[in-house]
């Protein structure tokens, strides 16, 4: 449990928030308040907003506002049994969930909010839905789907879709695109198509038919090894993928080859 003040005053005459984040869920509830409000208001906030929805805690762990602090505040929660853990400025891990919760909302008010800024009060029920919704990387979870078990729906989920649009099973889908990529894949690879291999050396282009390349060595995954002619004598035999190409038998690629040098 935390505060964030100092916001620009609301059109409702609010400029501060009780942030509650649950340490189980993540599940966090975002209360407008007045920075001047005591102790014995925000109880009435927590008492009205959180504790109706979960139940009285067991702790509640805080910093040390003077409103924790106050003797209102603790008698309430001495009665109800409630345990409270205050963090200290040596040690604010103890709290870090909020402040980490504080950033987030932060980050969500900056675009929903007006240029006015003063409508913060009314985005909060916006803010808190899209937080609660998200994927927690700590529980794999939004919080709605651990308080809960599902998620609420979306205004995209409640659109009419026609049954076309709507793939019965897209995870078998991606399977079979995958298993099509692969079986594409090896098709290509042993297909007998002639390469045009470019020397380093020399920068002279040749071709090499099907069977000149039946022996063709692969070093990894970049380079291949070729059974190069007598004349290309301290030429290195070993070509990188950027320089071996799929040739096409077209009247124009052999004018220009002969033009370039002649092909062999």
């Amino acid at each position: 449990m935390d505060f964030i003040i100092r916001l620009p005053r609301s059109q409702w005459g609010k400029d501060s928030i009780i942030v509650v984040v649950d340490r189980f869920s993540k599940m966090a509830h975002f209360i407008p308040m007045n920075k001047i409000d005591d102790a014995q208001h925000v109880a009435d906030l927590y008492f009205r907003e959180i504790v109706r929805l979960h139940g009285v805690p067991r702790s509640i762990v805080c910093d040390r506002n003077f409103k924790f602090l106050s003797q209102l505040w603790n008698c309430v929660w001495r009665m109800l049994g409630t345990k409270l853990m205050f963090s200290t400025s040596h040690h604010p891990q103890t709290d870090g969930q909020t402040e980490v919760t504080n950033r987030t909302l932060g980050t969500l008010l900056h675009g929903l909010v007006s240029k006015t800024q003063k409508d913060w009060d009314v985005k909060l029920c916006h803010a808190k839905f899209a937080y609660n919704r998200s994927h927690s990387s700590t529980t794999s979870r939004s919080p709605f789907e651990v308080v809960y078990g599902v998620n609420p729906f979306l205004p995209i989920d409640l659109l009419p879709l026609h049954k076309d649009d709507i793939h019965v099973d897209a995870k078998k889908c991606l399977e079979v695109f995958k298993k099509t990529c692969e079986q594409v894949k090896e098709r290509i690879e042993k297909m007998n198509v002639v390469y045009k291999a470019r020397a380093n050396k020399n920068r002279r282009q040749s071709v090499f038919k099907p069977e000149d390349l039946c022996g063709l060595e692969a070093y990894g995954e970049n380079a291949y090894k070729i059974d190069l002619p007598s004349d290309f004598g301290g030429v290195s035999a070993t070509f990188n993928v950027g320089d071996l190409s799929p040739y096409q038998d077209d009247e124009n690629l052999r004018a220009n080859s002969l033009k370039e040098g002649g092909m062999m």
